[in-house]
């Protein structure tokens, strides 16, 4: 079998490669499976431009192999199915159908669907579906720094960021800027517990009795030192702010404004159609 992928590999490669016999001049067959061919044609972007000799050969290789084995299993169980059961054109006109409406409508959408969402409108939503958005886990508004255990700059970092001093928040971002592995200062943000946990190595068995407990608190590995401070948290269950449900609402608010153009849209074709009499029910 590799001998013969090597050859295969070797027609590709080599544009004054033969015709194989009982196919029309314009197609280069390079594998065949009873009377189904694969033509060298059909191989167009199976390998990315720029890559290595080796690898575009193991590449055409795979597809071949690919290729053949689910012809192999097509032709397999065509031949053991009756004719009703691989007969897919009225599933097959569906789809078409369906994909040509899709594409329309998308069009349609992009043409004419409002997206400009209104501070207002958020608020305004949000204020009428309050019991939609409880929270399914506890989020926090917090700031950490990530420094070298040796670093000399820890005191006073450790000072800045349990400041409540808007100067000395900017000079800690300048700090953090120069000798920091890794930091977030952004104080207006929600973020989930859990991806607080995710950027710092923190234990905490009860989240909630942790975070009522802790405020400002330090941890460290073998290689660094987490400053981390929690300015406001709000536990699961609790309804969520508005701030942390901004994106949600507004992808809710486009979707209801593509449903109602696209309601309309088909009404208005239905009326016009029933007007001009161009359809008929018997």
């Amino acid at each position: 079998m590799r001998k013969v992928f090597n050859i295969i590999a070797l027609l590709l490669l080599l544009s004054s490669c033969s015709l194989l016999p009982g196919r029309s001049s314009d197609k280069i067959a390079v594998a065949r499976v009873n009377d189904a061919y694969l033509y060298r044609d059909d191989l167009a972007g199976v390998v990315p431009a720029g890559t290595a000799s080796q690898d575009s050969t193991d590449l055409v290789k795979t597809f071949i192999n690919n290729w053949i084995r689910q012809q192999l299993l097509l032709q397999q169980a065509e031949n053991n199915l009756s004719s009703d059961k691989t007969d897919f054109t009225k599933e097959l006109e569906q789809y078409r159908n369906s994909l040509i409406i899709y594409q329309y409508e998308s069009e349609l959408v992009r043409q004419k669907l409002d997206t400009v969402v209104s501070p207002g409108e958020i608020a305004e939503y949000y204020a009428a579906h309050q019991a939609n958005f409880q929270l399914r886990e506890n989020i926090v508004k917090a700031a950490y720094v990530i420094i070298p255990v040796n670093s000399p700059v820890i005191g006073r970092m450790r000072n800045l960021l349990r400041s409540e001093s808007n100067k000395d928040h900017e000079a800690l971002e300048s700090l953090c800027q120069e000798h920091a592995d890794n930091f977030r200062l952004d104080l207006e943000s929600w973020m989930p517990f859990s991806d607080l946990q995710k950027a710092v190595p923190l234990s905490a068995g009860d989240q909630e009795d942790f975070l009522s407990a802790n405020r400002y608190f330090e941890v460290q590995d073998s290689t660094s030192r987490y400053l981390v401070r929690i300015f406001e948290y709000k536990t699961k269950e609790s309804v969520s702010p508005l701030s942390f449900e901004t994106s949600n609402i507004r992808s809710v608010i486009l979707n209801k404004r593509r449903f109602e153009l696209l309601s309309r849209l088909e009404e208005d074709l239905f009326k016009d159609a029933l007007s001009k009499k161009k359809f008929e029910i018997y």
